[in-house]
């Protein structure tokens, strides 16, 4: 699944969008990709004409201790393959008003042990009474008498159809059970749910669906576990002149009759062996774009007005370059005849890889020159990427069980770069990384509340467990392993591994360590040296939280290393078997002279090759392909700064923005002094590239949120203006007065860091141009506004206006038809310093007609990224959890970000108490996948709190007298 921030990868672009303190906050929404769970006490609809069986429809009543208990299957049923005919109604029910659909499945299976009982996965369906009574029908299909059904319920505590029989299946024999069933067409994005959206002033649906991790059993009921793979038959019933999709390729569609209405019953060709959660179907009214890559159909499909204004071109014309990089990448042809890619109008997460069907936000896949900007079209080239390396890495071979996920997003999350960078060579994408994933990762990662990548299988038994894996952790940390093990390998050693591993297991499931040994026996082919088995490396990394800062001492030549955290004198509670140490390599350099790789395999070592003289430096972590933080000597530190000062570009630019991210992240882990981190910021009024300023924004973020309340802000505020100004004036030249745009991809990046942060802090002439800009659109009606400098224009302008500017916008975002567009104006609305409207703004998250669903959560967190919203966003979640949590659903993704949004500027005792209390209150209701989230906002405000009380003061003097100079 593509992580749901979903902004683009340029992520320090949209933090400056709202403001240098917004990027944090911001980067988290990205993780993860989002997905809504179903309300847990919905009215459960009827289909006109047919009966439901009452013990099919309500939880047994009485407590057991029987095998439907358990969450995890049984080991005694196997499936073959599924024969599943769904029809959606697009129009609501008469009798109860609500959408629903019908279903029939027939699932063939074979018995691997005997046993009298069968557990199908089922959730919210409702069965239709057979013949014999019950909800189900079995069959032998080798025509011997197969046991009757002597009872049927539906126990929805793990979320089962239980199958009482009065026989045994018997071992290797094989059975069919039909069951006929219906649901509600939620709008709940989960399962096979439901989309609105305009195209005129016409109201059309769309029927999709979400089914990853735990959600096929929504649709129809199924062995819904990742290694339970089968083949399926799907059949969809539709009205005439819909677009009807599936995972396969189109078979056939016929006409068909059903209560004298008169509809088409469109069937696709057998999947391939495939896990439950990669199915989907979907039945629109949508238009599409079609090309060949080889034998390959690519198909893009999105709302008609869309497709007409030539919004799927961009997709469609990477979609085929990608699909071959990924196939020469893995030596494995495109197993599936066609690329179906869908983008939707209420899409929680940013997508999702479904076998042959991907789908996506309208903001992932959509491009339109005239209102996207560049950070728009590096996320569709990136997501895009991401779904494509899923066809193979994660569909092809497939977890056993979720507790492995980060391997499956981890990697999709660090090749997606390469994808991307394949399809735009120009755009030096494989160095944002660093930004979006790597120093995203490490905040969320130093804290004494994370957790290591690989869970042990039976921690990870409920669905909202599961739900919680869909973090930071699972996919950026995944990803900056997974980088540095590519790097310390080599790509080619890398890439030999992974071809075996694909081959081995091709439709089939695996677990992490399966990887770990392909890649060993490419690493013993090549003859190449490591200090250790690649398996005992690699689980210093995968097995155990966090990460180690190295320390370098130039003068003795030691080096150390400890387990990074952001608070020192926080508690870790988590045990680990190799004592938080790792196995690090170190890619390094003296002065400009990069130096072999060295191994740091214990808790110290002294080297005579790290010793320096004179005016020579250290510099580790060449690039920052090691996940890992590098603190110095003093006069390592100091030879560093003196060099940033006279001449930076001597330090490669991605170290450049690693020694100011890891000299504020030290700071605050109280390792070196504060204002030595804010002395790496000194230089920046020489500094052009995009990275370091992104970097330092970053971190300069922190400032903002702790001080914005306090008399430091305003001294920073005159520091970061003076450094700012001349790249302000910069962009104002190259741009020929901003009537041009740079032509290099990171300047396009750099020149809206410019643009946000002078008007941020008061830059005058900053101000009256953006303002001039937004007044000439709502005076003309003419938007000249560069889609780069958008979100930026939008928000600043707002800030500094009142309700007319804020109307307008609202008025724009509300007709707007270009999902990037909408985008942008959702955000900068919250921009807003009138509390009024932003408590307006808020209520009109819970409105589904206002904010759709998929952008309730993120809504509210652009709120509380504003000083003035941040209270206010705080009281209204606090004051609606019930409802939001149930209504938006306790497996939400997206509780873990808005959680840690709304509280990430607290740092005082008595926010700490209402955190504390937030958590107390909501006890008993809970807090799903945001339950994590909680106890890291608490560990998080007592070191708000601990950190501004030993600094407040030392900073307010940095920044008078750097002002002053």
């Amino acid at each position: 699944m593509g992580k749901g921030f979903y902004i683009s990868k340029g992520v320090g672009i949209v933090g400056v969008i709202l403001g240098a303190g917004a990027v944090a906050t911001i980067i988290a929404l990205s993780v993860v990709y989002s997905q809504e769970k179903a309300k847990n006490n919905e009215v459960k609809p009827t289909e006109p004409g047919t009966t439901t069986n009452p013990t099919a429809t309500a939880t047994t009543p009485t407590p057991s201790n029987e095998t439907w208990d358990q969450y995890r299957l049984p080991k005694t049923l196997e499936p073959i393959h599924y024969d599943v005919t769904l029809r959606p109604h697009l129009k609501r029910d008469p009798v109860n008003g609500l959408y629903i659909f019908t279903g029939e499945s027939t699932f063939h299976f074979k018995c691997v042990e005997d046993t009298d009982l069968i557990l199908i996965h089922s959730n919210k369906l409702n069965y239709t009474t057979q013949a014999n009574g019950h909800t189900a029908t079995l069959t032998s299909v080798s025509g011997a008498e197969a046991p009757q059904i002597k009872n049927s319920f539906l126990w929805d505590v793990t979320q089962y159809l239980v199958l009482q029989l009065n026989g045994k299946l018997t071992k290797d024999s094989e059975y069919k059970l039909y069951t006929k069933f219906h649901g509600e067409l939620a709008d709940d994005l989960g399962g096979f749910y439901r989309s609105e959206y305009k195209e005129g002033n016409e109201t059309k649906i769309v029927a999709t669906t979400q089914m990853q991790p735990t959600d096929a059993r929504k649709a129809f009921p199924c062995l819904d576990e990742p290694a339970m793979k089968s083949y399926f038959n799907i059949s969809l019933i539709h009205d005439y002149g819909m677009v009807a999709l599936s995972n396969g390729a189109e078979r056939e569609s016929v006409n068909i009759t059903i209560d004298g209405e008169k509809l088409v019953k469109t069937s696709f060709e057998m999947t391939e062996k495939m896990s439950t959660y990669l199915l989907a179907f979907v039945v629109c009214d949508f238009g599409y774009i079609e090309s060949t890559s080889d034998k390959t159909l690519i198909r893009i499909f999105a709302r008609k007005s869309a497709i007409n204004a030539g919004q799927g071109a961009y997709a469609l014309n990477k979609t085929g370059p990608i699909l071959k990089f990924f196939e020469k990448y893995y030596n494995s042809s495109y197993p599936l005849p066609k690329s179906d890619q869908i983008a939707l109008p209420d899409f929680n997460a940013g997508a999702m890889e479904n076998w042959g069907l991907i789908t996506y936000r309208e903001t992932a896949l959509l491009y339109d020159e005239r209102f996207s900007s560049n950070s728009n079209k590096e996320r569709i080239a990136t997501i895009i990427a991401h779904e494509l390396a899923h066809m193979w890495f994660g569909n092809l071979v497939t977890l056993r069980w979720w507790n492995d996920l980060w391997l499956n997003e981890g990697f999709a999350s660090y090749v997606e770069y390469l994808g991307g960078d394949n399809a735009e060579p120009d755009w030096g994408v494989k160095d944002l990384i660093v930004l979006s994933d790597v120093h995203r990762v490490f905040a969320v990662d130093a804290l004494a509340s994370s957790h290591p990548l690989s869970s042990k299988e039976e921690d990870i038994q409920k669905p909202e467990q599961i739900s919680e894996l869909f973090d930071a952790i699972s996919y950026s940390k995944g990803a900056s392993v997974l980088r540095m093990l590519s790097d310390f390998l080599t790509e080619e050693i890398f890439t030999m591994g992974l071809r075996t591993y694909l081959k081995e297991f091709a439709f089939g499931n695996a677990v992490y360590t399966d990887l770990w040994r392909h890649l060993q026996m490419a690493v013993n082919q090549t003859g190449t040296v490591l200090p250790d088995t690649l398996e005992n490396i690699m689980n210093t990394w995968v097995l155990q939280m966090g990460f180690p800062v190295v320390t370098i001492n130039t003068t003795t030549g030691e080096v150390r290393q400890q387990h990074f955290l952001l608070d020192p004198d926080s508690n870790v509670t988590t045990p680990s078997d190799y004592n938080y140490e790792w196995i690090v390599p170190m890619k390094w350099q003296k002065k400009e002279a990069v130096q072999p790789t060295f191994w740091l395999t214990k808790k110290s070592n002294s080297t005579e090759i790290m010793k320096v003289t004179g005016s020579d430096w250290v510099l580790a972590n060449i690039n920052v392909t090691g996940y890992y933080r590098v603190n110095y000597d003093d006069g390592n530190w100091d030879r560093l700064l003196n060099q940033l000062a006279t001449d930076h570009r001597i330090i490669p630019v991605i170290n450049r923005a690693q020694l100011v991210d890891d000299a504020f992240n030290l700071a605050r882990a109280k390792i070196i002094p504060t204002v030595w981190a804010l002395k790496t910021t000194t230089y920046l009024n020489k500094e052009l590239e995009y990275m370091p300023w992104a970097s330092a924004l970053n971190n300069l973020d922190f400032f903002s949120l702790m001080f914005d309340r306090s008399e430091v802000y305003g001294p920073m505020q005159d520091y970061l203006r003076k450094q700012v100004t001349p790249l302000f004036y910069h962009f104002k030249n190259i741009t020929g007065n901003w009537t041009n745009v740079p032509k290099g991809h990171m300047d396009q990046y750099n020149q809206v860091n410019a643009i946000s942060l002078s008007c941020k802090t008061g830059l005058e002439e900053c101000q009256d141009l953006v303002k001039s800009w937004f007044q000439q659109w709502m005076t003309t009606g003419n938007n000249s506004i560069h889609p780069n400098l958008r979100s930026t224009v939008y928000c600043n302008a707002i800030a500094a206006g009142g309700a007319k500017e804020w109307e307008f916008a609202w008025l724009e975002f509300k007709n707007s038809t270009i999902a990037s567009e909408a985008e942008k104006l959702r955000s900068a609305l919250s921009c807003t310093k009138q509390p009024w409207l932003l408590n307006r703004y808020l209520e009109y998250t819970l409105d589904p007609n206002s904010i759709r669903k998929q952008d309730a959560t993120s809504t509210i967190v652009y709120i509380a990224n504003n000083v003035v919203g941040q209270p206010l966003a705080w009281d209204f979640v606090r004051d609606r959890w019930y409802y939001i949590f149930t209504e938006y659903g306790g497996g939400s993704f997206s509780f873990s970000n808005l959680i840690n949004g709304i509280t990430k500027r607290f740092s005082t005792e008595f926010e700490l108490k209402e955190l504390r209390q937030f958590k107390e209150d909501n006890s008993d209701e809970g807090f799903g996948s945001g339950t994590l989230a909680v106890d890291q906002s608490i560990e998080r405000t007592i070191a708000n709190m601990k950190w501004i009380a030993e600094n407040e003061e030392n900073v307010l003097e940095w920044f008078r007298a750097e002002t002053k100079a």
